[in-house]
């Protein structure tokens, strides 16, 4: 099973009191991985005796996505004077280095929660990043042809996170590389409706709809030989496109199938216009063969 819900573990410096010495290694190279939230106070400010207590408990709630730095300034006012600290409590977030935000004054307890998740998200989900990775491991495992590894990592991706829609379709295009169809399609059923709209699994869906059509699609050559003789045969056009796409030449079939639709865009219902949109949503919206035929039909459209 894969591990993806490992919560992170706590830091055991994830609340400290540093100083302008300090302020170096505790605040600017801590900040590099973990955003560090700095609580300028001082022991005789009444509203610091209650924004510290709520800050703590917030920054302890985040699980170690954040660290807090408390820094008394009667004590230590070298940075408190770099970053402008007029009166107390103030409050820094500090990213990479960097100051990223702040406050002045207490605030109530929901807006020091709030603050504190804002901050904890700078440098992103750790579950997201494993799913994140666990489906990037699992798409190039499908790239090499290790088919089966791909859909069983697809799979324990779903069973911890089952709306994932790059789950879902990683593992219906698994199936479609293993030639089983009907599991394909059955896998992309047995998708919750919250993702059913996806463009990810739009995409196989048309991706389902082109493997069935290659698995009747007549002999290339043949096709292409009726064609030649007889230029006008509109269905015949149209099968020699699905043999080609079938056949893994994808910018002969959108070629032929914009022929088609030069020649009689509304034959068969628009059949031409249609077959090209199943092609173009198959394929991903930067692909070069998707972008070339997109302006060639929008010319023959708008001619």
């Amino acid at each position: 099973m894969l591990e993806l819900n490992a919560a992170p573990q706590a830091p055991a410096d994830l609340i400290k009191d540093a100083t302008d010495a300090s302020f170096a290694a505790d605040v600017i190279e801590a900040s590099q991985t973990v955003p560090v939230i700095v609580d300028f106070w001082a022991p005789w400010c009444g509203p610091c005796k209650t924004l510290g207590p709520a800050i703590e408990a917030a920054v302890t709630k985040a699980g170690g996505r954040v660290k807090l730095v408390k820094i008394d300034v009667d004590a230590n006012q070298a940075y408190a004077g770099q970053l402008q600290v007029q009166s107390i409590p103030t409050v820094y977030a500090f990213y990479q280095g960097r100051p990223v935000d702040g406050f002045q004054g207490a605030l109530p307890p929901s807006e020091i929660n709030a603050f504190v998740e804002k901050i904890a998200a700078l440098a992103g989900d750790p579950e997201a990043e494993g799913l994140s990775a666990a489906i990037e491991a699992a798409e190039q495992m499908l790239a090499e042809g290790a088919v089966a590894d791909a859909a069983e990592t697809f799979a324990a991706i779903l069973q911890e996170e089952p709306n994932s829609a790059p789950a879902y379709a990683g593992l219906t295009r698994s199936y479609l590389a293993l030639d089983d169809i009907d599991q394909a399609e059955a896998i992309l059923n047995g998708a919750p409706a919250e993702i059913s709209t996806d463009p990810l699994l739009e995409a196989v869906h048309a991706q389902i709809t082109l493997a069935r059509e290659a698995a009747n699609a007549g002999p290339v050559a043949e096709l292409q030989a009726v064609v030649e003789a007889d230029p006008a045969n509109h269905q015949a056009r149209l099968d020699l496109a699905i043999a080609l796409h079938a056949n893994g030449d994808v910018e002969g079939a959108v070629d032929q199938l914009l022929e088609l639709f030069r020649r009689d865009r509304e034959w068969n219902d628009g059949a031409a216009k249609a077959q090209l949109f199943k092609i173009f949503d198959a394929r991903e919206a930067k692909d070069p063969i998707v972008l070339n035929g997109r302006r060639k039909l929008s010319s023959l459209i708008f001619a």
